[in-house]
């Protein structure tokens, strides 16, 4: 089949994570459904945020024809104008139907080209003050992952991107090719755009993937009862720290997060199979066909049943 276009627009100075994310998702752990290309205005090399140089795979005419164009977060990307040629080519991708991404600050760029207009985004929350006020038509959502406009698609801050693209290969390519990858990547497999970027208290290590690991085992074992005590041995930690550790990472307890996966393999399972729900709410931990009901009509507002005919 043939493979979906991505090109990834880089500014100088590209911020080194923001990069790297969707080249690591999209080129490196799923080869067989995108073919990826970085740019650069003229195709020379630029410089990274912290040192390094990157030398792209050509200039501003890989956007042409991409499906989806990708601009990653740039240093200064709040007082330092992008480059109008490249304004003018992410335009031009747009209004040939492109879906437009920003990771990061590189909502900037979609915004100075006026992509945004009308739109409610994201970006680092400590730009997102910054970015309502120089552009005063768009509504900025400082709490958000990421948010998703359908054609245009920003993420928060740094690793908010690896949220937003796993976000993209659930769309594109359905659920099960995300938690592979997912797992791939040591990542929470769904954090929902709504869920906050920014958490007062002091946020996990960077590095430290404890949680994600502790995460992947529950998914592996969602048909069994789990207890805040196994998650945290899975973890290494004591059950108070687990706890306190895993509201840090994901804004939600233990159990929370557990439950609203159980309902993410529940849709997951209704998509992909024709497995009655008797069987689903076994494979999920969710015990009875009434219990898996109520708490998916809870959580979703239709049934089972509603939401594979839709989806399926």
């Amino acid at each position: 089949m043939d493979r979906h276009r991505i090109a990834v627009l880089l500014a100088e100075q590209v911020l080194p994570l923001d990069f790297a994310i969707p080249m690591h998702v999209f080129a490196r752990e799923a080869p067989e459904f995108y073919q990826v290309g970085t740019a650069t205005v003229d195709g020379s090399p630029i410089g990274v945020a912290g040192g390094l140089s990157l030398v792209p795979d050509g200039d501003l005419r890989l956007l042409r024809g991409a499906g989806t164009v990708i601009v990653p977060g740039y240093a200064e990307a709040a007082v330092r104008p992008f480059d109008p040629r490249a304004l003018d080519a992410l335009r031009a991708a747009a209004a040939g139907g492109a879906r437009m991404i920003s990771v990061c600050s590189g909502t900037f760029a979609l915004a100075q080209a006026g992509l945004l207009t009308g739109l409610t985004v994201t970006t680092h929350w400590s730009l997102c003050d910054e970015l309502a006020r120089q552009f005063p038509a768009v509504t900025v959502d400082q709490a958000a992952l990421f948010v998703d406009n359908g054609a245009v698609l920003t993420s928060g801050g740094v690793t908010a991107g690896v949220d937003l693209c796993l976000h993209v290969l659930r769309k594109d390519l359905g659920p099960a090719v995300a938690n592979h990858v997912a797992r791939r990547i040591v990542a929470a497999p769904r954090r929902d755009g709504e869920q906050t970027q920014y958490v007062e208290a002091a946020p996990v290590p960077p590095g430290d993937d404890a949680i994600a690991a502790a995460q992947q085992w529950m998914l592996a074992v969602l048909d069994r009862p789990i207890t805040v005590a196994q998650m945290a041995e899975r973890a290494n930690l004591s059950p108070r720290q687990f706890y306190r550790r895993f509201q840090e990472r994901t804004s939600a307890t233990p159990l929370a997060w557990l439950h609203t996966q159980r309902i993410a393999r529940t849709k997951e399972l209704l998509e992909t199979t024709t497995m009655p729900v008797e069987e689903i709410a076994g494979r999920v931990g969710l015990g009875t066909p009434a219990n898996l009901r109520t708490h998916f009509r809870r959580a979703t507002s239709i049934s089972p049943s509603r939401h594979r005919h839709l989806f399926s």
